[in-house]
């Protein structure tokens, strides 16, 4: 074939048929009418001279065909799009797009801050957070949909050799009570007093619970003989949960900076006790790194990685404990150091 028997607008509509399910979904989310996108169907097929879809059920199902040519499509549409980056780039950080991957935990409490600061340096780079599970935030950067991602869950094993992986810092976990429980007037507790609480943790089916399972086995910490009062979809609905005083949890330091400050939750250290994870930076080493993505690791990420920038959040809990004992007064939810 002399010519190429499709266009980039043709496999844009093949793949928004594919995501979406349906000829319709697919012309509404590319702002097209649908016998536009039913056209070029037809057109393509016919240049191809083999059908893509199987038009019997409710759903677009695409046929080995149409597989196939999407495949190859959506690499061929990456490229396109790493094309244009590379080209914004000559104009030096005067425009482009910067894309950062992260998974929930990341992705919620310590992207924003960095970006923030990226975008005050750099305010004509358009940046995008895209947050998801590790799994499919690591197939984003190996696809080079996203230029760099900072992860704390386990990177798929077939794409180690495809990215690099680096480790990036390390996050504490703490166990947070409601200001006002027993253990909260305590400096430290012991391990078995966990037994004895009520625990509030995410679905026990979530990446980021088996996470947590996880890291606190490996500090002999035994979740099977926690008493879990209940399960919940968000970090956030569990720290509104335990400042309600509806049980204890582990969360990421990072996720309580804001209600430490304000004294609306309290950190409880475990004696003889760190409960860390490590958080991963990944990226291609074999797709183009834009000079956006440069200057965000150079300038931004080091502000970040230092392992001690937990334990900052963590005085923070300790601070208002020893101020409290020094008043005489017991923790509640009114303080405001």
């Amino acid at each position: 074939m002399s010519d190429l028997p499709f266009t980039l607008d043709q496999l844009r509509i093949l793949k928004a048929i594919a995501v979406e399910g349906s000829f319709k979904r697919a012309a509404d989310s590319l702002y097209v009418s649908q016998p536009a996108v039913s056209l070029q169907v037809q057109n393509l097929e016919r240049q191809l001279d083999v059908p893509l879809f199987d038009r019997g059920g409710r759903r677009a199902q695409l046929t080995e065909a149409g597989h196939l040519l999407l495949s190859y499509g959506e690499k061929i549409l990456s490229l396109c799009q790493e094309t244009c980056r590379a080209i914004e780039d000559l104009q030096n950080l005067q425009g482009g797009t910067l894309i950062v991957g992260a998974s929930q935990t990341t992705g919620t409490y310590l992207l924003p801050k960095m970006i923030g600061l990226f975008r005050q340096k750099y305010p004509d780079v358009a940046v995008q957070l895209h947050v998801h599970s590790t799994r499919r935030t690591a197939w984003s950067v190996a696809n080079g949909q996203v230029d760099l991602a900072i992860i704390g869950g386990e990177i798929p094993g077939e794409l180690t050799e495809s990215l690099e992986i680096l480790p990036y810092a390390e996050d504490e976990l703490a166990l947070i009570l409601p200001v006002f429980h027993p253990l909260a007037k305590l400096e430290t507790i012991q391990k078995e007093d966990l037994y004895k609480l009520q625990f509030i943790a995410l679905d026990s089916q979530s990446t980021i619970r088996k996470v947590i399972d996880q890291v606190l086995a490996r500090c002999d910490i035994d979740t099977r003989r926690f008493k879990f009062e209940m399960e919940l979809n968000s970090i956030e609905a569990i720290k509104n949960a335990v400042q309600s005083g509806l049980g204890a949890a582990f969360v990421s330091t990072s996720a309580i900076v804001k209600e430490l400050q304000m004294g609306v939750l309290h950190c409880t250290p475990i004696e003889g006790v760190v409960v860390k994870r490590t958080l991963w930076l990944i990226f291609n080493p074999h797709r183009y790194r834009s000079k956006a993505a440069e200057a965000f690791s150079q300038e931004i990420l080091p502000q970040f990685s230092n392992p001690e920038w937990n334990h900052d959040v963590l005085k923070l809990s300790q601070k208002k404990l020893i101020v409290n004992t020094l008043d005489g007064a017991t923790p509640n939810s009114s303080d405001d150091a």
